[in-house]
């Protein structure tokens, strides 16, 4: 009969044999990507990188946003006046919110107290009061025509708007829900991105070939210059580099152009086919994940040697696209 200390010896060197063992590596959290003719969101995998599931939306899903409690990822279905809200990290429906009417953009204020939803159809921006399960509007905006992206300042004072039909940005007081100015601008403003404290603001020209910059530190706005990228500029995104760049995508150009933002000029180009729309960016700011909103296709860009390295198939008219692990800025 082995002897106890014979056990427990071999009992030991077991147990440090599979502590030596490398740790399984937790399961990195999926891509959602939104196709918004589908109404569904395709969740991808991004070791293997195939779809795993789509998942049915309301109708026209474009855009999406993650609570300040980052437990829900928000989709807005625009044309099913609803948001689905999904678990970040299992891509699990866990509700539906219905009566939330056209929510083409969406966007949360830095101080998590507003939810603000741009209705494109509709011509209308809505401001809801945001309790951390809810939101509860508090007062619907007639505006111009098609409103399309929001942005709100560092303070939570201020949406920022743009008006995709009648060529204007508008600026929202949130705590008079009123429009405080509107000001002109080039043809079919998109995404907006604001930078230097909330000063100056980036404005995407979806029908022309560049980026507005607007001065919004006075009492009214000043339109100080713009940025050549290409035909079609329409979304940005933060380059993943601690603030000092931001990406545009020029979706007619096929091109991702990143902007140095303490110059305000371009400093590469990215060839991206199938018009480039909504982007992403890892956790470590070497990968760009970008919507190919014609040919239905998340492109996934590797940014050392500017090439598209993968496409991984998707449903019709993928717009939004999001992973939570991404760059924060």
């Amino acid at each position: 009969m082995r002897s106890i200390s014979s056990l427990t010896g071999r009992l030991a060197a077991f147990v440090l044999a599979c502590a030596s063992l490398p740790a399984l590596a937790a399961e990195p959290p999926p891509i959602f990507v939104l196709n918004s003719l589908d109404a569904t969101v395709s969740v991808i995998e991004p070791v293997g990188w195939t779809e795993k599931t789509r998942i049915p939306t309301g109708k026209e899903p474009h855009h999406l946003y993650l609570t300040p409690d980052e437990h829900s990822l928000i989709v807005a279905n625009s044309a099913g006046d609803s948001l689905t809200f999904l678990d970040p990290r299992t891509a699990e429906v866990q509700r539906v919110v219905y009566g939330i009417i056209d929510p083409y953009h969406l966007r949360f204020s830095p101080d998590m107290k507003w939810f603000v939803t741009a209705g494109n159809r509709l011509n209308h921006v809505d401001l809801y009061r945001w309790d951390g399960k809810e939101p509860k509007l508090v007062k619907r905006i007639p505006t111009g025509k098609t409103p399309s992206h929001i942005w709100i300042d560092g303070k939570s004072t201020t949406a920022y708007v743009t008006m995709q039909d009648s060529d204007e940005l508008i600026a929202v007081d949130l705590a008079t829900q009123t429009i405080r100015w509107r000001t002109p601008t080039g043809p079919m403003p998109a995404d907006i991105f604001g930078i230097h404290d909330g000063k100056t603001l980036l404005v995407g020209l979806t029908g022309s070939d560049g980026v507005q910059v607007f001065d919004v530190a006075g009492a009214q706005p000043k339109l100080v210059g713009k940025i050549a990228t290409g035909k079609g500029a329409h979304a940005f995104r933060a380059g993943g580099d601690g603030g000092r760049s931001v990406f545009v995508s020029n979706r007619v150009a096929n091109t991702i152009s990143r902007i140095d933002l303490r110059t305000l000029q371009v400093t590469d180009t990215y060839p991206v086919p199938g018009g480039p729309d909504c982007m992403d960016v890892s956790a470590d700011g070497k990968t760009l994940y970008v919507t190919s909103r014609w040919a239905k296709k998340l492109s996934v860009i590797d940014l050392a040697s500017r090439k598209v390295v993968r496409q991984v198939n998707v449903g019709r008219s993928p717009h939004g696209v999001w992973t939570l692990d991404h760059a924060k800025s």
